[in-house]
């Protein structure tokens, strides 16, 4: 294990590679990363297993243009692609176009999200791009040449993840499909042209507040990569878990139900 490999996030640590190239972690190795410091490990093993777990990513692996796509989705595609201009655009065009986005997104959110503030959304930009492998991608209505749309994507190990996708929701409703024709730009450009092994949206959600995983496997053909997931613990979290998991159910806390909805897809029981 290189700890160079995992970054601690909110009290968590996380493999910061591929999700392709992450091994489960020895007791040694697990007790070096909670000596340093954090509560619990997520990590993950036996990616692309070919048996179903608790846990997955949400891949896509191959690109055949409109051919693999239904004679509905083709449509919404044309009218995005009519509708929009879709391109990958400058740090500094993210900078300064991308908050409403976020703003209005997170409103749209059927779970609540807390509001972004100016200077959350800068930092974030800032702290994404210090390893010069991210992508920003836009989608602009052609009438009013609006920023409506947008992906950040990094770029990883042969492989792109969909690290943040957001729309504003009232084009979203519309019938121009902003999202159809950003993805399917994205997926030819990182699958077909840059030929990457696949792009990712993501491991399972665990707070479920958005669709976008599901709309992404029934649409444009993404599938599950299943895994295992391992959870370690520091003393206290451990007896933590272990006290509240039976009662994971009724507890209301969202932040103490999403941690133990983890400890119940680790032992495949969510």
């Amino acid at each position: 294990m290189n700890i160079e490999d995992y970054h601690l996030y909110k009290g968590a640590w996380v493999f910061q590679k591929a999700p392709h190239l992450s091994e489960k972690l020895s007791k040694r190795e697990v007790e070096l990363l909670l000596n340093i410091g954090g509560i619990l490990i997520r990590n993950t093993y036996d990616f692309d297993c070919k048996y179903e777990t608790s846990f997955w990513y949400v891949i896509k692996d191959t690109f055949s243009g409109f051919d693999e796509l239904s004679s509905k989705v083709k449509n919404q595609i044309r009218k995005s692609l009519k509708t929009y201009t879709i391109r990958k655009i400058t740090k500094d065009e993210m900078l300064n176009l991308g908050y409403p986005i976020f703003c209005e997104a997170l409103k749209g959110y059927k779970v609540p999200a807390k509001p972004i503030t100016v200077d959350t959304f800068i930092n974030r930009i800032s702290n994404e791009s210090k390893g010069g492998n991210v992508d920003y991608w836009m989608a602009f209505e052609k009438e009013t040449n609006k920023a409506v749309a947008l992906s950040i994507c990094t770029i990883v190990n042969d492989s792109c993840l969909y690290n943040t996708m957001k729309a504003i929701p009232f084009y979203l409703k519309n019938s121009t499909y902003p999202y159809y024709g950003l993805i399917y730009e994205m997926n030819r450009y990182y699958i077909d042209e840059m030929k990457l092994k696949y792009v990712c949206d993501g491991a399972r959600t665990i707070t479920e507040h958005s669709n976008i995983q599901s709309f992404l496997i029934k649409k444009f053909n993404f599938r599950k990569a299943y895994c295992q997931l391992q959870i370690e613990y520091n003393w206290w979290m451990k007896i933590f878990v272990s006290l509240l998991y039976n009662f994971r159910t009724i507890i209301p806390n969202r932040q103490v139900k999403s941690i133990l909805n983890m400890e119940a897809m680790k032992r495949n029981k969510y």
